[in-house]
C-alpha cells in the first residue's frame, strides 16, 4: 500500500502524529517546490530533520513527480499536462523509485494540499498507481485513511466540476 498525505498548515506534531497513526516509515516529498514562507516547518531541510528525529526516512522526488514540471514539453498553454507528465521518462523513474522503496518502507507521498482532491498527488500520481494496480490510500486531515476508490467516488460526486486532469 502506498499512501498520500498533505501537510496543509498542520502543526509539526500533528503532522507527525498523522504519519505515526498510519505506520508511515518514509515520506516521499512530491512538491515541485519543497519550501514555503507560510509553512516553514515543512521546508525541505526542516521537514527532513523532524522526520529523521522520529526515524522516518525522507526523500525529495518533486523533480520527477511534482505537479509543476520545468520541461515546457509537459505543459499545455502554460498549465501542467498530466497525461504528458505521466508518459515522461522522469515520471516513470520517480514511480519506479517509489515502488522500489515500498518494498522496505511504508511510504506516504507528501504534498501541500490538505484534501487529495485538490492535489496532483491524487489527480496524477495516485491515479497512475491505481490504474497500474498498485494499492493507494489517502491519509486525511483528521487521521482517517480513505481508499483511493472512495476518493475517486468523492471526486465524481463534485457537482458541476469537470475533471480537468483526466489522464486516460
Amino acid at each position: 500500500m502506498i499512501f498520500t498525505i498533505g501537510h496543509s498548515n498542520h502543526a509539526p506534531e500533528k503532522f507527525l502524529d498523522l504519519l505515526a497513526g498510519a505506520g508511515i516509515t518514509a515520506v516521499a516529498d512530491v512538491r515541485s517546490v519543497p519550501h514555503s514562507r507560510w509553512t516553514p516547518q515543512f521546508n525541505k531541510d526542516a521537514l527532513a530533520a523532524a522526520l529523521g528525529a522520529k526515524a522516518i526516512a525522507y526523500v525529495y522526488l518533486g523533480h520527477a513527480l511534482g505537479g509543476r514540471p520545468k520541461d515546457e514539453a509537459l505543459l499545455n498553454n502554460g498549465k501542467p499536462d498530466y497525461g504528458a507528465i505521466a508518459r515522461s521518462d522522469l515520471f516513470g523513474a520517480g514511480i519506479a523509485r517509489v515502488l522500489e522503496g515500498a518494498k522496505t518502507h511504508r511510504i506516504a507521498l507528501m504534498c501541500a494540499e490538505r484534501d487529495p482532491l485538490d492535489c496532483h498527488r491524487f489527480l496524477l500520481i495516485a491515479r497512475h498507481l491505481a490504474r497500474n494496480r498498485h494499492p493507494v490510500a489517502h491519509i486525511l486531515a483528521a487521521g482517517e485513511e480513505e481508499s483511493h476508490a472512495d476518493t475517486e467516488r468523492r471526486f465524481s460526486a463534485r457537482k458541476g466540476e469537470p475533471d480537468l486532469f483526466d489522464i486516460r
